[in-house]
């Protein structure tokens, strides 16, 4: 089987799609998902720092979100 064609399988569930990536490793998956997070904290905090209040009407990109 491809790699292609193993990842179209996996599409189908976001936990399925990043185990694959990572050849089933679980250990690994975690850990990129953490290193991942991490990132996107600081991406965060830049963009925080680079917006102005008066842009965004008060309004500051913080990490909360609704499930």
């Amino acid at each position: 089987m491809m790699l292609t064609e193993q990842n179209n399988k996996a599409d189908q569930n976001p936990v399925d799609a990043a185990m694959a990536w990572h050849g089933g490793d679980p250990r690994a998956t975690i850990e990129a998902l953490l290193q991942d997070r991490i990132w996107l904290q600081e991406q965060l905090a830049i963009a925080k720092a680079c917006m102005g209040k008066g842009y965004t009407r008060g309004w500051m990109p913080g990490a909360e979100f609704e499930q």
